[in-house]
């Protein structure tokens, strides 16, 4: 019997290629840049300078501002996604909501920061309308738009609403037919959500929120544009090394590079394992 060819793998030859050229061989390429010294030499000394105390505390300002960003973006993302698709409201105010929410969601970079300078920065509009008519001076009280805070409340601009877009498929797929069961049984809707509607939530929501986090975790442009890399995150240091005229050392930027691969590879690995256990109960 003659051997034929199988020609269904065809179609996904582009994609596997595209997926080899800019996805395998550059983190290769990361590898052994992070694995060279300046002179060219391989070593693990570019890998360990990694722990030291400036570029292990941009690493750790980075998870703390993905932390928060992330926590806060997706607490109250599912609580408008609840209100959109459980809270009764007309059809159209859900598609108002939804289609904001897709144009938020890609709003960063200049455009994001030059709006929260107009609207919250010193001279801001509505820190001046704090400040003439409610009395209320927000820098005097210590806040700042470009301390951590301030990013922090800069991300959710674009992380609430694209955890609005995520979480929104998981609340479609709560059955009726499951609080109808509950209540015939003498269910409290307070016991539903604690013992039914959570639990089945709970995978989709911690997916999100891991996904929130690796989108925050890799900003550069928002954070660049806002503070004129003045704010240490990974994305800024890693830029400076790779383009900066005094700090510039390439391969430690490769090393930063890796290890945000890494972190997002851990982030992402996790992600997979939460959605495959909450397509269980879309079976």
């Amino acid at each position: 019997m003659a051997w034929k060819p199988d020609w269904n793998w065809l179609g996904v030859v582009p994609y596997l290629l595209f997926a080899f050229l800019f996805l395998v061989l550059p983190v290769l390429y990361l590898v052994q840049g992070a694995l060279q010294t300046p002179d060219g030499r391989y070593s693990l000394e570019t890998l360990m300078s990694l722990s030291e105390p400036q570029i292990a505390g941009s690493y750790w300002l980075s998870i703390r501002l993905s932390f928060v960003s992330a926590t806060f973006g997706a607490f109250f993302g599912l609580i408008l996604a609840c209100a959109l698709v459980l809270g009764g409201l007309p059809s159209w105010v859900r598609r108002a909501f939804m289609t904001f929410s897709g144009v938020a969601s890609n709003f960063a970079g200049v455009p994001l920061a030059f709006a929260f300078i107009a609207t919250l920065g010193r001279l801001g509009l509505a820190t001046l309308l704090l400040r003439d008519v409610f009395g209320i001076n927000i820098y005097a009280a210590g806040f700042s738009l470009f301390s951590f805070w301030g990013l922090a409340i800069v991300y959710l601009y674009f992380q609430l609403p694209l955890m609005v877009l995520m979480v929104t498929p998981a609340l479609e797929g709560l059955r009726p037919q499951w609080k109808e069961a509950a209540e015939s049984l003498g269910a409290k809707a307070s016991q539903y959500w604690l013992h039914i509607g959570l639990p089945i939530l709970a995978p989709s929501v911690l997916g999100c929120f891991l996904l929130l986090f690796a989108n925050a975790f890799g900003t550069l442009a928002t954070v660049y544009a806002l503070t004129s890399a003045n704010f240490p995150v990974v994305p800024i240091v890693l830029f400076q090394q790779i383009r900066g005229n005094v700090l510039y050392n390439p391969n430690l930027g490769y090393a930063l590079a890796l290890g945000m691969i890494l972190i997002m590879a851990v982030t992402n690995s996790l992600y997979f394992v939460l959605r495959k256990r909450a397509e269980r109960w879309k079976q």
